[in-house]
């Protein structure tokens, strides 16, 4: 019986073919914006949690000063080499602690110049940003000591500046000081607020105190948490030991920051979730509109069908069996522009994600939930006009003209 409900709704669609078209197309559009939306958004969650991971394993960021909406101004007093000093010896739980000073500066190597971020810092900056040295090394010991005037730069600063060329033992110009490329650092690629992390040079961090800035300030600490230990008593050990050296005292504002890159990842992650859900339960609507619309072609069927109707209850057609035809053809809309909608929403989240530059995370879950309920839809909105034929009056349907 249902093959036979399947050779009529096939039969139906076939006469009316455009007026198919235009009801399967409400389907088509709410099936590709929900798997575009969330395609994109699970694409961009990703992206961000890729971007973030590249800061580093339990990282966690020391600044001078607090920032955002009602709290202290970031003019507090920058750290200093002993503040260092004191973290890599009475933070038990950090497995390694770098002072980093940065500062914009021109450097010129031949024909060449360019505007970049120059960062002084140690070696265990390497450590805790989790960054390799692609060609080349890293700063030894003795130079780090000694402020030998050597740099490492990234892969931005040498594709610009070196072409296809060997930078390793080249000397570029820093602002006013020579100085000897002695390594090459691996590719990042932008960070979540977009800017270039491969756009910089590294340099020993006493060598950028005496040469590139004038003082001994720190802008900024990075500390990785040793592997099994909670960030957050790393975060308060840090807290309680600057408050000291700082000379806060209690009920006192602190006037430095200390940010988990932990908890920074849970919270965007988190944000991109809650979008995601948000724009996919938005392009949802879609689908709601597209069952309207197969209800009301539907009913216009039942209408226009009403003799057709009358002649099969009239030679024997039971009303289920007429429930069965209408029913199934509407299934069959739905179920048509379910598929097509898939195919078109992942070819749109395909060309999105390309053009974003996120992955393209397909969640089988939503495709298989949004097919569901483009099925769904139309066996809800196509009951009500099957019933309306399976209930209609065989001789007052045959007088229907």
């Amino acid at each position: 019986m249902l093959l036979e409900a399947l050779k009529l709704a096939l039969q139906a669609i076939r006469r009316n073919a455009l007026r198919s078209f235009l009801t399967v197309l409400g389907i088509v559009i709410g099936v590709a914006a929900v798997i575009a939306m969330v395609t994109i958004g699970n694409g961009t969650t990703a992206k961000v949690t890729a971007d973030l991971a590249k800061l580093g394993r339990n990282l966690l960021f020391v600044s001078p000063g607090q920032f955002g909406p009602g709290r202290a101004s970031s003019t507090a007093k920058p750290f200093n080499v002993r503040d260092v000093d004191a973290m890599r010896s009475q933070i038990s739980g950090a497995a390694a602690v770098a002072g980093v000073a940065q500062r914009s500066a021109t450097i010129i190597y031949g024909g060449q110049n360019r505007q970049v971020m120059v960062t002084g810092t140690d070696t265990n900056y390497f450590i805790t940003q989790d960054w390799s040295v692609l060609a080349g090394r890293q700063f030894l010991d003795g130079e780090v000591r000694s402020g030998r005037a050597v740099c490492v730069i990234g892969q931005t600063v040498r594709d610009k500046l070196f072409g296809r060329g060997e930078p390793i033992g080249q000397r570029l110009r820093v602002k006013n000081v020579s100085c000897e490329v002695i390594g090459v650092l691996e590719a990042k690629g932008q960070s979540i607020v977009g800017t270039d992390q491969d756009d910089v040079v590294l340099m020993p961090l006493r060598a950028f105190h005496r040469r590139i800035a004038g003082n001994t300030d720190i802008s900024t600490m990075s500390i990785s948490a040793r592997d099994g230990v909670d960030t957050a008593k790393v975060q308060a050990d840090i807290e309680r030991l600057l408050r000291e050296r700082r000379n806060i005292s209690r009920g006192e504002q602190d006037d430095f920051s200390v940010r988990d890159m932990k908890q920074l990842a849970q919270t965007q992650t988190a944000t991109t979730s809650i979008l995601t859900g948000l724009l996919g339960a938005v392009a949802a609507v879609s689908l709601l509109v597209g069952g309207i619309g197969i209800m009301n072609i539907m009913l216009v069927s039942v209408t226009e069908r009403t003799r057709e109707i009358g002649i099969r209850l009239a030679i024997g057609a039971l009303e289920h069996q007429v429930l069965t035809q209408f029913l199934v053809e509407a299934a069959v809309l739905s179920l048509f522009g379910g598929v097509v909608g898939i195919l078109f929403g992942l070819t749109l989240a395909w060309l999105a994600t390309g053009g974003l530059r996120v992955p393209f995370a397909i969640d089988p879950t939503i495709i298989l939930i949004a097919f569901g309920f483009s099925a769904l839809v139309g066996v809800v909105f196509g009951f009500f006009p099957a019933r309306r034929a399976a209930r209609l009056d065989p001789i007052e349907a045959l007088r229907h003209e």
